[in-house]
């Protein structure tokens, strides 16, 4: 019988395709489903020792290898394990976080500010002046970004009224050179005393003349050494969804005071509920934050538009783009109202509802078609019908009912709103003595 041949281990390094012999290499060995070992071949001999043949058949299995190889995997489940605990720490989380979130019917946004006491304690200053706040109808051409800041940032303050644990920030606009501003109510509720800087940093100690916290309005006055910038104000109930508009404010911090940002108008007339009132507002992607309240909302004409009051936020998720202003045309009538006699007079009505004339008139006028009457009220008394056609009120040409709208407002209950109405191919003259709005519940 032959002599079974020993392969050297320089065979044994050519038949696994080693180009050089003196190279370490790895091997794994292992045919089975079974713990594969480490082992290091080399063709020299380690320091101080000398090379032994071994059969092919023979296996050296180094005792220090498979002892690191179990530390290793130890520290692998001990890693995995670590990572299954961190994933179900955050599911259970999520999952208390979903279990305490209100029911998805629910209106999960909210637009709020800090409710106040209703109070405020600022140095007041006397009503009865005849001051107004006016709204301009007409306007020039439309203005560049930077024209409409320029013409704008100087009628905008900033408003500080301070507080038993702070100072509160916000925005306010000059409407009358002899120093009233129009701010929000509750940028001043609870204040004790109020400062009030210019854009160039000059600061007038500022009184508190009227505000009402429902309506989120407050007038301060300041005493001027020289005619201030005032601002100009526009119609509201002219604009669209999709017009240009732009805000100037000082949000988050006095750093940042007179920072200005545009968007557009996202819806008219909609209705927010905040603190449990609901206010009839004009919706903007405009960015407002924190310190933004009572400033100006701009249209393209550099008029000033809306008082910016609150944003929209949301306790789950983030929330962009979602800001509310009180249109200008709204609450002018409540600024005079404050400003004559201290508080709101209840607003008065025509007694009527109006839809758009279709087609215009035989001579070309337009104007707004009677739907319905009131009963009881002025209108009913001045003997208007359904179906008759308004064409002026108090000597202005009225195409819509935000043409009504605003000329009604220019008068209390009371007094008398002449208007100009087309019957059955005649123009007829009359006068509707306006009654009180009834309270809504």
């Amino acid at each position: 019988m032959d002599e079974e041949r020993m392969e050297t281990p320089q065979e044994r390094l050519r038949q696994l395709d080693c180009p050089d012999p003196r190279e370490v290499v790895e091997i794994y060995q292992g045919d089975g489903p079974r713990e594969v070992v480490e082992t290091f071949v080399s063709a020299q001999p380690l320091p101080g020792g000398k090379q032994t043949p071994r059969r092919h058949s023979e296996k050296r299995r180094v005792v220090a290898r498979p002892k690191k190889r179990r530390h290793r995997l130890a520290g692998l489940w001990i890693a995995l394990g670590c990572l299954l605990c961190l994933l179900v720490g955050v599911a259970v989380t999520l999952i208390v976080q979903d279990l305490a979130r209100p029911d998805q019917e629910e209106n999960n946004y909210q637009a709020s500010y800090e409710a106040g006491s209703g109070e405020i304690h600022i140095d007041t200053y006397p009503t009865g002046d005849d001051v107004t706040l006016e709204i301009r109808t007409d306007h020039g051409e439309e203005m560049t970004p930077q024209e409409i800041y320029e013409k704008v940032n100087p009628s905008v303050v900033t408003v500080m009224a301070q507080l038993d644990g702070g100072v509160s920030v916000g925005t306010g606009v000059i409407f009358t050179e002899d120093g009233y501003v129009l701010t929000n109510f509750h940028v001043v509720e609870d204040g004790t005393s109020c400062t009030v800087a210019l854009y160039t940093g000059t600061t007038y100690d500022a009184k508190y003349v009227a505000g009402d916290a429902e309506n989120d309005i407050a007038i301060l006055k300041v005493e001027p050494q020289v005619p201030l910038p005032a601002a100009e104000f526009g119609d509201s109930d002219a604009l669209s969804v999709g017009d240009p508009v732009y805000a100037i404010g000082n949000p988050l911090r006095l750093e940042l005071r007179g920072t200005f940002t545009d968007g557009i108008v996202s819806a008219i007339n909609r209705n927010v509920t905040v603190n449990d009132k609901t206010m009839n507002l004009i919706q903007t992607n405009a960015a407002l934050n924190n310190g933004n309240s009572g400033g100006p909302l701009i249209n393209v004409y550099g008029q000033v538009v809306g008082i910016n009051t609150i944003k929209m936020s949301s306790a789950y998720s983030n929330v962009e783009g979602l800001g509310f202003a009180l249109p200008i045309s709204s609450i002018a009538h409540m600024v005079n109202d404050l400003i004559a006699c201290g508080e709101i007079q209840p607003e008065a009505m025509l007694g009527i509802q109006v839809k758009q004339l279709s087609d215009s008139l035989p001579d070309g006028k337009w104007g707004v078609v009677v739907h319905s009457v009131e009963p009881g009220t002025g209108a009913e008394a001045a003997g208007l019908q359904a179906g008759d056609v308004i064409v002026e009120a108090n000597g202005e040409t009225v195409t819509s009912s935000a043409d009504l709208q605003r000329i009604r407002r220019q008068f209390a209950a009371g007094e008398a709103l002449p208007l100009l109405i087309w019957r059955d191919g005649t123009y007829l003259e009359v006068q509707v003595v306006l009654t009180v709005m009834p309270e809504t519940e």
